[in-house]
């Protein structure tokens, strides 16, 4: 791969290299080697993980990051490009955002404040595979950006969410004799009428509004067609602002839910943006555009439990993650390619 060259190109490559989690050894092989001539980086391993460093001695360090892995591929590969388009599986989520970091990398051999670049490994599988897991001073920092894609837009740290599910018990009988018995199913009604009550929360975190969601996602129960059931289970899904804690997220819901006991099943910690602190400011100043607070869960939870403020910032629209036709607009790999220059050389 050539990382001094088109960008686009440089994208196309990365797609040409199926790296579905668990298979990155290719890609990683490709990053490193990519990256290692330049003697302005300290390159290094960790399985299908590749670090490379600054060090300057500035007193403020950067943590630049994002996934080498993709969901499976569907006819997507190889890439294409049709007009200002780059398609393929993961020219979206996320090797838009590894082609703008190698690029990024290359060029800024004397940045304003050190830099850490992390190309890690299974982000689209089980948490406890996530190559960042791997890590722990190396995602020390003064800031973190991570390169999922968000349109070229800021979109400042992520919602936490929780997982759990309600269940409701009654007695079984014939459904010709239904009196005998009692219907699980039907009380799950007062559990489905509190979701239909919640008016969701909006609060502000370090000038970003977060809105909250708090959604019934599953139910199931019952275990034949004549039989009354005596068990019913609602799956409910919380989507929190990051100014809430594990303590204040499950107060809030044994209040809602009072009288049933909540099976927890999942659960992550939001990530504060950290708009607060100057180097975040400078960054919203160098790439410019409205900064949004971030809908979901991302990686930048992993820094903003170590103290280290986060945002998201890549090129393609998150809505086309994961899709048979995802692509990556030629135009989101210049303008973030040219943010990251701003910020880091300006």
């Amino acid at each position: 791969m050539d990382i001094e060259g088109d960008l686009t190109a440089l994208l196309c490559d990365l797609v040409d290299i199926e790296s579905v989690s668990g298979n990155e050894r290719a890609i990683a092989d490709a990053v490193q080697a990519a990256l290692t001539p330049f003697p302005h980086l300290s390159v290094s391993r960790d399985a299908d993980l590749v670090i490379a460093r600054t060090d300057t001695g500035r007193p403020e360090r950067v943590v630049v990051a994002g996934h080498l892995d993709t969901v499976p591929v569907a006819g997507n590969l190889p890439s294409r490009r049709d007009g200002d388009r780059i398609y393929g599986r993961g020219a979206c989520d996320m090797k838009g955002g590894v082609a703008v970091m190698l690029a990024a990398a290359a060029r800024l051999a004397a940045p304003n404040r050190d830099i850490t670049w992390i190309f890690y490994d299974h982000e689209e599988v089980d948490s406890a595979l996530n190559g960042l897991g791997r890590l722990d001073g190396e995602l020390a920092g003064d800031l973190a950006i991570l390169m999922e894609p968000t349109s070229a837009q800021i979109e400042g740290g992520c919602q936490g969410t929780a997982r759990f599910e309600i269940e409701t018990k009654g007695v079984k009988a014939h459904s010709g004799r239904a009196w005998l018995g009692h219907n699980a199913i039907h009380d799950a009604c007062d559990v489905l009428a509190r979701l239909y009550r919640y008016k969701p929360r909006e609060v502000d975190v370090d000038g970003l509004r977060y809105k909250e969601g708090l959604n019934a996602t599953g139910i199931s129960g019952g275990i034949a067609a004549n039989v009354i059931p005596d068990k019913c289970v609602v799956s409910i899904n919380y989507r929190f602002a990051p100014d809430r804690d594990e303590a204040s997220v499950k107060s809030f819901i044994a209040e809602t839910f009072l009288g049933y006991t909540p099976v927890w099943t999942d659960f992550a910690l939001g990530a504060r943006p950290g708009l607060d602190r100057q180097i975040a400011r400078d960054f919203v100043a160098a790439v410019g555009g409205q900064v949004s607070p971030k809908y979901g869960w991302t990686d930048v939870a992993r820094f903003s439990a170590r103290g280290v403020p986060a945002v998201n910032y890549g090129p393609g629209d998150p809505g086309k993650a994961h899709a048979d036709d995802e692509f990556c607009p030629v135009a989101d790999l210049h303008s973030c390619y040219q943010g990251l220059l701003r910020y880091f050389a300006g």
